[in-house]
């Protein structure tokens, strides 16, 4: 597949989830982005706003296998990885896998859990295999991980720590539906349905080739520079308290290549940084105490700091 025949699949793609999750087209296709440059995806706000049906939606538009655990306070490790079971007639310890073998783990309400159950995902997420009783064990491929969490202020939440938040590419939050989107979500049919029937758009071969194209988008050297830029603009001291890694950095820079490809561009421009940088280093941020906003909004006057290339 070329890259015009990839992004007529994307375009398609991006038309069938905004029929499920009306007035929300920019969340929309930074999700979209988010996975097709191969990376995990947190999804933040306040219960009842559709993150789950986001999940489900992506998961069943993308032809993916997927399973749902809804994270509680008594969840533990074992619940996602599996166990091993003695049976008597092989007379013999089976393995028997957690829902964490799956294309895409749904985590609902990933914050509800303890950290010792959050930081299970920690292996998978970065490594794309778990170990269970000193045996090691390959996840499917691809492997996403698409986790819900409810704001921190809420009762029964436990933080995630920066660790877990660094294994996410992107964490978007969809907020509450403006009139007109609302007033089709109280006439509509139920989104849940709607989710049910909703067809494969891409296959696992589609995704691969989609995934490919994203490392082939061309990022210049002046483009490289301003994305330095913005690395040690994080780093100065002046916005907040610790800088982005290296690794954050090369996220970054994949992100703002997946957003120029749903753009149908194979090139990156200083656009497509600012359009996904929020959502791609925000959560993995924390402002200087002085900043008196919250680490989006110090993204945003961040980058009206650092000069265009």
């Amino acid at each position: 597949m070329d890259t015009k025949d990839i992004h007529h699949l994307l375009q398609t793609l991006l038309k069938q989830l905004n029929t499920v999750i009306v007035g929300k087209n920019p969340q929309v296709q930074d999700c979209v982005a988010c996975l097709i440059a191969g990376g995990h995806l947190l999804i933040e706000d306040v219960p009842g706003v559709g993150k789950t049906t986001l999940a489900h939606a992506l998961s069943r538009s993308f032809g993916l296998q997927f399973s749902r655990v809804q994270f509680t306070a008594d969840l533990m490790p074992s619940d996602l990885s599996g166990v091993s079971i003695y049976e008597r007639g092989k007379e013999a310890f089976v393995f028997h896998p957690g829902p964490v073998f799956a294309q895409v783990l749904l985590a609902d309400e990933i914050n509800r859990a303890s950290p010792k159950t959050q930081s299970a995902l920690l292996e998978a997420m970065e490594e794309k295999q778990v170990t269970v009783e000193g045996a090691t064990r390959a996840l499917p491929t691809p492997f996403f991980v698409i986790a819900t969490q409810n704001p921190h202020d809420q009762l029964g939440t436990y933080a995630l720590p920066e660790s877990q938040l660094d294994r996410f590419l992107m964490r978007i939050s969809l907020g509450y539906p403006d009139r007109a989107a609302e007033r089709e979500l109280l006439s509509g049919g139920d989104r849940r349905d709607m989710v049910e029937a909703l067809p494969a758009v891409f296959t696992q071969d589609t995704l691969k080739a989609a995934q490919a194209a994203v490392h082939k988008v061309h990022a210049a050297e002046p483009l490289l520079n301003y994305v330095q830029d913005l690395i040690a603009a994080t780093r100065s001291g002046r916005w907040f308290l610790q800088g982005l890694s290296p690794r954050a950095g090369i996220a970054l820079v994949r992100a703002a290549k997946a957003q120029a490809l749903l753009d149908g561009r194979d090139y990156v421009a200083p656009d497509d940084v600012q359009a996904i940088l929020p959502q791609a280093i925000a959560h993995r941020m924390v402002p200087v105490s002085d900043a008196g906003r919250g680490a989006v909004e110090q993204v945003r006057a961040m980058v009206q700091a650092v000069p265009l290339p």
